[in-house]
């Protein structure tokens, strides 16, 4: 029926729906039929009423006349629930959920929870949409409990959840399950509509609105979002209103150029292009409002979406798109998998189904549609995850499922957004809680991201030119590390004219600097091995990764007791679900000045991948730097084509997509003081050391151990 309502009258029978919501959720306290579990229902309806409140403090334009302490009391209010110091007798942690109703209805329940949270962003954005649906599922699964209560009490026999809970017989768990089920499936396709038009429609301007219409040297602006604000946020933006104009600027430029260069160096049409995707950090609004405009003198219009906050989007401790604080890390670790409740076959159909409706939809935004510009922060302190018997995790037919899901979702954006067509840039700075000298280092990190790109680009070439000459490299640890890595090398058909290794310096990966080339897997043999690593927010300890003709083939870590643990770990979030991955990138990192000025602060555990993979050798494991682009002609500085540009696997792209790309790309990097040798080695048998011991010995690199001396 709604297929055929104008806007108008969706969104009237959704208020309907809404108003309706809010007085039957509004009587469940009263209620108490439910139990032991009407504690449970009770605080889900304080909370959605809670939202109700927040969504006319926004449509009544009152959060923008509120006061700075009401703002942050509304704030922790909305949040208050899930804080570390609450979380343990919260629903939203499984292990608690699963306490007081078992297992299998604690996960479902705790699901439900964490769904319920996706209100938030839908009170500050008005979208009735997102409010009602979520409302409408607390009140099915809440009938089906108040059911089952009756039942009992008329004396009918019903199936319980296994749990000691008393006197109260639950509803069957697949009852329950089924609800959530449909629930996704039912939304899949107006949520999948609506997260395509925020990534490719510039009229989705919510975040902008606040970017360029708001005093941004008033803080409260931070409150108009709807994310959680700590000090992070707060002193992130006093630093930035505090910074010279030019300062700003000079941000903002190295943001946006990076950017434009990186269409340049790959031979791309920038001027095709009408859209860039703007992904920040809360506090950063006066450098992006300065980038905003330098994309408009390119011709481009931002398109900015909030980081994924339910179960549509998906939930990642690693957060892409805007986002404030995190309020709690170990709540998104919980509910990353939550998709195992009821992920089949059929649901990744729908999935894809409705991703390719909203694709073929927006298909004329999407051909205009440049890339992601990315403003990374880092500094936070270091988050180690608990795992929880009682979370939710996929099996192994799901993980299957789940891996199948990327592939085909990946291969299908790329038809629309096409990979030889578009672009990227990175970039990343810190946050306060890095430490006590914070702006010291926020300085530093403006210098390192403006170094001399020339300078690098010639002692990179010089580099390269040695890398050229060789049939492999081989890459050994020094200390405890116990890296024993042979990286073999395509074979270059004409030595004058081609190239395997790209000079990259300050484009799509700011800062400079790195060569980097897609190994040959055939040949390609040993053990990757760091003794400290974090990769996306999660702490690696010991892990190491062995290599069978550029596969992986065995893997650990030694961050939980079991061995079995580790591999999971791994498997979940640096394998994504497969079973193996190639080798899809081996680079060798030049900014020494980066590696020093980590080391004087003491903040070598808290940088970015971006920064850290520049602070000696590192390695991908997936897909290579050029996924998507194999086709598309590059070149050095020098005038030689960059012709490294697919593996083995990759290869297989013209016959199956799927087995050809594996939507995953993780940097782990081998620190200097990590490192005893790199060194490139020839056909004929010659080893021609490039860094011994953590330093550059190759004739034309000296410049690069000055950092070290200073």
């Amino acid at each position: 029926m709604q297929e055929n309502m104008t806007a108008a009258e969706r969104e009237e029978l959704e208020m309907e729906r809404f108003g309706l919501a809010c007085d039957r959720i509004a009587q469940i306290p009263s209620e108490k039929e439910c139990g032991i579990c009407q504690p449970y229902f009770d605080k889900m309806a304080a909370f959605v009423l809670l939202m109700k409140d927040t969504w006319d403090f926004v449509k009544s334009g009152a959060v923008r006349e509120a006061s700075l302490s009401e703002l942050q009391k509304w704030n922790r209010e909305i949040y208050e629930d899930i804080l570390p110091e609450n979380y343990g007798k919260s629903y939203a942690n499984p292990s608690y959920a699963a306490e007081c109703f078992g297992k299998p209805m604690g996960q479902l329940l705790s699901f439900v929870c964490a769904e319920l949270r996706g209100m938030i962003a839908a009170a500050y954005e008005l979208s009735v949409h997102g409010m009602v649906i979520r409302m409408e599922l607390l009140l099915e699964i809440y009938q089906a409990f108040l059911n089952a209560a009756r039942d009992a009490e008329e004396g009918e026999k019903t199936e319980t959840s296994g749990a000691d809970n008393g006197n109260l017989t639950l509803p069957p768990v697949e009852e329950i399950r089924k609800i959530a089920y449909w629930y996704v499936s039912d939304y899949y396709e107006t949520e999948s509509f609506a997260k395509v038009e925020e990534m490719l429609c510039p009229e989705w301007d919510f975040a902008l609105r606040i970017v360029m219409e708001s005093d941004l040297s008033d803080i409260r602006h931070l409150y108009y979002y709807g994310e959680y604000v700590s000090e992070n946020e707060i002193r992130t933006a006093k630093h930035l209103n505090g910074l010279p104009e030019e300062t700003v600027r000079l941000m903002a430029d190295t943001y946006t150029e990076g950017y434009r260069i990186g269409f340049a160096v790959c031979n791309k049409d920038i001027s095709i292009k009408k859209t860039v995707n703007v992904r920040y950090a809360l506090g950063f609004e006066r450098m992006i409002r300065e980038a905003v405009l330098n994309f408009e003198r390119m011709g481009l219009k931002p398109t900015i979406y909030r980081s994924g906050s339910n179960v549509f989007q998906g939930r990642s401790v690693n957060k892409n798109g805007y986002f404030g604080a995190n309020p709690n890390k170990q709540f998104d670790y919980d509910h990353r998998e939550d998709l195992a409740l009821f992920l089949d076959k059929p649901l990744v159909e729908r999935r894809l189904e409705c991703m390719q409706s909203a694709f073929e939809h927006f298909k004329t935004e999407a051909g205009v549609f440049g890339g992601p510009a990315v403003l990374e922060i880092f500094g936070e302190q270091p988050f180690v995850p608990q795992n929880k018997e009682a979370a939710c995790k996929l099996s192994d037919k799901q993980q299957k499922l789940s891996v199948e899901y990327m592939s085909r979702a990946g291969a299908m954006q790329n038809q629309y957004i096409k990979g030889e067509e578009r672009s990227f840039t990175i970039i990343a700075f810190p946050v306060s809680e890095i430490g006590t000298r914070y702006e010291e280092i926020f300085d530093e990190i403006i210098r390192i991201n403006t170094l001399d790109y020339q300078l690098y680009q010639g002692i990179q070439q010089t580099i390269i030119n040695t890398l050229d000459k060789g049939d492999y490299v081989l890459v050994k640890g020094m200390g405890q590390n116990r890296t024993n890595l042979k990286v073999k090398l395509h074979t270059l058909q004409n030595s004058e004219k081609e190239t395997n290794f790209e000079n990259c310096v300050a484009d799509v990966n700011i800062p400079v600097g790195e060569v980097f080339t897609s190994p040959q897997l055939a040949g390609t043999e040993g053990v990757l091995h760091v003794t400290r690593v974090f990769l996306n927010e999660l702490e690696y300890k010991d892990i190491f990764i062995r290599f069978r003709d550029g596969m992986i083939a065995e893997y650990g870590c030694a961050n939980f007791a079991s061995k079995q643990e580790n591999e999971r770990y791994i498997k979940d979030n640096v394998l994504f679900h497969h079973e193996t991955l190639p080798l899809g990138e081996f680079a060798i990192g030049t900014n020494t000045t980066a590696y020093v000025a980590a080391r004087k602060y003491g903040i070598e555990d808290k940088m970015p991948i971006l920064i850290a993979e520049k602070t000696g050798p590192h390695f991908a494991v997936g897909d290579t730097c050029y996924s998507h682009e194999e086709e598309v002609k590059s070149y050095n500085p020098d005038g030689k084509e960059i012709v490294a540009k697919e593996n083995e696997v990759s290869a297989l792209r013209g016959e199956d997509m799927e087995k050809a790309y594996f939507n995953c790309h993780t940097d782990i990097t081998i620190p200097y003081d990590e490192l005893g040798e790199l060194s490139v080695v020839t056909k004929d048998n010659e080893v021609i050391p490039v860094i011994e011991e953590g330093r550059f010995v190759l004739p034309g690199t000296e410049a690069l151990n000055e950092a070290f001396r200073a």
